[in-house]
């Protein structure tokens, strides 16, 4: 009995050895854990699509630790809360900013870190709750909550454009680059004429810039001839005028002169004839200078022929 009850003492000692050792070796791994990691909590006020446990966390780049949970805020389910663990010696301060960003091609979302002056000090918890960074609002993860309606649209615009090129609109199109092919080919056929027609347009533009020269050119003789010859010719008509006053005043003359004459008859009949004569001739002379001007008055002024129309 004594052989026994020493062996149950033995094993009962070498058991509480044990366990002092293992609670000894778990203290100071407690302990190491907290000097070489530290646990924030970051709050998101939008979807963390791309997030999971795990994913990476980097601070300017440099990757300081990972997420170790996420769930809803039970406060406000429209809020994510993240923890993060980093390295000990991380410097989080309290300016300290956090977004979600996209690490390589595959989609995978990170929490990047950024920011914090040298000036700011270290964030800290507060009432014994883990320190708490509020994430900033990411393009990332406004893009991937509009992909819905981003795919929304494209298939919509794949589906106008597969209306767009059905197969009546095909077959339009096919008949109007046809069309357009004839026309091509009819204009080509006419090159000739259409050549032809554009010299004889140029040649009818000549002839109308010299008839233009040449009108321009009759212009200005005729406006010279209308102050040279114009003024002799009225000069002319004038003197006619004036002989005709002068007639008609030598009449009138006569006329009182041989009063009594005429009463009884034939007394001063021969000093009345050539008065008359002369008052005739300058009529008839008036006469044939009225209907030249009224008939030609360009060629009685300016002397020559009518100018002729020009004829393209």
């Amino acid at each position: 009995m004594e052989t026994r009850a020493h062996h149950v003492l033995i094993g009962l000692f070498t058991v509480i050895v044990v366990t002092a050792a293992l609670l000894f070796g778990l203290w100071l791994a407690k302990s190491s854990v907290d000097t070489e990691f530290k646990d924030y909590e970051v709050v998101f006020n939008e979807a963390v699509s791309g997030l999971s446990k795990g994913s990476s966390v980097q601070y300017s780049g440099i990757k300081v630790g990972d997420v170790i949970s996420l769930r809803l805020d039970p406060k406000d389910p429209r809020r994510v809360l993240a923890r993060i663990r980093l390295a000990g010696d991380t410097p989080v301060k309290e300016d300290t900013n956090a977004k979600l960003a996209l690490t390589g091609v595959t989609g995978t979302s990170i929490i990047q870190l950024s920011g914090g002056t040298p000036q700011s000090p270290t964030l800290k918890g507060k009432d014994g709750n883990l320190p708490t960074i509020v994430a900033s609002p990411s393009p990332i993860a406004r893009l991937l909550n509009d992909s819905n309606d981003l795919m929304s649209g494209v298939n919509t615009l794949m589906q106008n454009v597969n209306l767009m090129f059905s197969t009546e609109n095909i077959e339009r199109i096919s008949n109007t680059l046809e069309h357009l092919e004839q026309t091509t080919g009819t204009i080509a056929e006419q090159r000739g004429d259409i050549r032809q027609a554009m010299q004889q347009l140029a040649s009818v533009g000549k002839q109308a810039n010299n008839m233009l020269e040449q009108t321009t050119a009759l212009m200005r003789n005729a406006n010279g001839l209308l102050n040279d010859h114009g003024k002799e010719a009225f000069g002319s008509a004038e003197q006619a005028m004036k002989s005709l006053q002068e007639s008609s005043a030598t009449l009138n003359k006569l006329i009182s002169a041989n009063q009594d004459s005429l009463n009884s008859g034939m007394q001063g009949l021969n000093g009345l004839g050539p008065a008359v004569r002369e008052m005739r001739e300058t009529l008839s002379s008036l006469r044939v200078i009225t209907k030249r001007l009224e008939a030609n008055p360009s060629g009685y002024l300016l002397g020559g022929e009518k100018t002729k129309e020009f004829t393209p």
